[in-house]
C-alpha cells in the first residue's frame, strides 16, 4: 500500500448530544473538538443529529400515520364505484 494516500484510521467518539449517547469506535473522520472518554484517554468527537438511542425505528416511539394506505385512499376518492 502507497504511504501519506489514505486517512489516519484512528479512535473516534461518535456523539448524539439530543440523548447524551456516546461511543468509541474507530475511524477516518476529523474533529476539532476532543472529550476525555471513560478510560482516561482524550479522544476526537463527532457530533450526530440522529443515532440508533434517538432515532424512531429502534426506539419504538415512531407512529402511523395512514392506517388505510395511500392506493385505498387514492381509489376512494377518484377511483372507480
Amino acid at each position: 500500500m502507497k504511504k501519506n494516500l489514505h486517512p489516519e484510521y484512528r479512535p473516534v467518539v461518535f456523539r448524539d448530544p439530543s440523548v447524551d449517547f456516546a461511543f468509541l469506535t474507530r475511524s477516518t473522520m476529523i474533529s476539532d473538538k476532543t472529550i476525555e472518554w471513560t478510560d482516561g484517554r482524550t479522544y476526537p468527537v463527532v457530533d450526530v443529529d440522529v443515532s440508533a438511542q434517538s432515532h424512531p425505528f429502534y426506539t419504538g416511539r415512531g407512529r402511523v400515520l395512514d392506517t388505510e394506505g395511500r392506493v385505498e385512499r387514492f381509489n376512494q376518492r377518484y377511483g372507480r364505484k
